[in-house]
């Protein structure tokens, strides 16, 4: 990673991008629309729709976060604006707060627990008082340290707004900066603040949305469970964050204030970042397959069946040497993947680590952004998708198309705009992107 010393950063407010700006207020208001259609038409099917939203933006949010409390941990020098464009992501997570909220009211359609009752042996932890407190809890918590560490870490930035600013974009940063004691004192106290609530929001996010995790996505197959599956789910919150990041820099290169602050070596980070984290990823997968896939025992094998399809997972009586001689001979059944979500699930595995590994290589590859912006687009839209595969093959199998309709890709859209909205409110007006400024 490059460490070149940063210059100080004054926030630089810019007005809303238009015509983009109008077309997520467009998005968000489709998003709703789909929704209370849904609820009307087919309740169950826009209630999966709105959970597998929810998880991918929710943990993109907290993803940012973490990101850039790791940036503070490490005392990383080389993001610039990048860590700016992971703080913005953060400033969704309050608003993540108030849709689990909303979705409580779903959860008869969601989890088959809440509606048939819990398994025996499952029933003090698989109970609604349980669940949605220590869940909103820890979307409160994580709410609370996200506002926290972006007063903290924008404060030092926005003195300049807060005495010359204008409208909403004033008054908070007033807010912000009250009680201010000088530059030089307010970087280092930022610096101090940022480290101390770096680990807390590490460790809130590794630990306690790994149970979030285990929640909201595994409970919602019972009898099925892995030790791994909470940070697997976690790590591709990160990993959205990246890619955010990654294409977020492409689309800001040319923004007034922000020529020059994207830098080819800054890229070429970043580009490093997505290369490795993709890899991260499929390892993580793959540990949790190899296990399932060698025990081969029925309560684990099912739930990478219904998404994997038949393909690769074994029979019971299929024998070793039978499975050794069909792929000696590449006796490889494209049939097969037609069962479960299988073709979905490939898809996934391009989108996640093939085309990103194979693409992001060499160096050049990783500091072009014709080349960085659209994989970065891919892995987004592949861990969208793969939050899907995890989620709707639990209430309906064997339909590897059912994340896909018109109610579906409206609420997708609904939970882009409103994303967008916010990200593009607390980046362009307060407390905006802060970029370096040359002494």
């Amino acid at each position: 990673m490059s460490n070149a010393a940063v210059a100080p950063e004054h926030a630089n407010p810019g007005v809303l991008p238009q015509p983009f700006f109008n077309i997520c207020i467009a998005f968000a208001v489709l998003g709703i629309v789909s929704f209370v259609g849904g609820l009307i038409s087919d309740p169950q099917t826009a209630w999966l729709a709105y959970h597998s939203n929810f998880i991918f933006f929710t943990m993109l949010a907290c993803g940012g976060l973490t990101l850039t409390a790791i940036y503070s941990i490490v005392g990383a020098f080389w993001p610039g604006p990048y860590r700016r464009f992971a703080e913005s992501f953060a400033a969704f997570i309050p608003v993540a707060l108030i849709l689990g909220i909303i979705g409580i009211f779903g959860g008869e359609h969601i989890f088959d627990w809440q509606k048939n009752g819990a398994m025996h042996g499952k029933e003090a932890w698989l109970n609604t008082t349980r669940f949605y407190a220590m869940d909103i809890g820890l979307l409160g918590i994580m709410s609370l340290l996200a506002v926290m560490f972006l007063k903290a870490s924008a404060r030092p930035t926005l003195r300049n707004l807060a005495e010359n600013g204008t409208g909403f974009a004033k008054r908070m940063a007033e807010n912000w900066t009250a009680g201010w004691k000088g530059d030089e004192e307010e970087r280092v106290a930022s610096k101090k603040r940022t480290a101390f609530l770096g680990p807390i929001i590490g460790l809130t996010y590794g630990f306690g949305f790994a149970f979030f995790s285990f929640d909201q996505v595994m409970s919602m197959e019972q009898a099925w469970f892995s030790n791994l599956f909470g940070n697997f789910v976690c790590w591709g919150g990160i990993l959205s964050a990246v890619a955010a990041c990654a294409l977020s820099g492409v689309f800001s290169r040319n923004i007034d204030g922000m020529q020059g602050e994207i830098t080819e070596r800054r890229m070429h980070d970043i580009g490093k970042l997505m290369f490795a984290f993709s890899i991260f990823w499929m390892y993580l997968f793959w540990s949790q397959y190899l296990v399932i896939y060698y025990g081969n025992l029925p309560e684990e094998t099912y739930f990478l069946r219904d998404r994997l399809g038949d393909q690769f997972m074994i029979d019971k009586g299929y024998s070793a040497a039978a499975f050794a001689k069909s792929w000696s001979n590449w006796d490889f059944e494209w049939a097969r993947l037609q069962t479960g979500y299988g073709w979905v699930s490939m898809a996934v595995w391009a989108c996640n680590w093939l085309i990103p590994f194979f693409v992001l290589l060499g160096q050049r590859p990783k500091k072009t952004p014709w080349i960085a912006g659209p994989v970065a687009a891919t892995l987004l839209f592949g861990l969208w998708l793969e939050r899907n595969v995890l989620i709707w093959p639990s209430v309906i199998k064997g339909d590897m198309l059912s994340w896909f309709g018109m109610i579906q890709v409206g609420i997708g859209l609904g939970f882009f705009g409103i994303f967008m909205l916010v990200v593009l409110y607390y980046s362009r007006v307060f407390p905006t992107v802060a970029v370096s400024i040359k002494d």
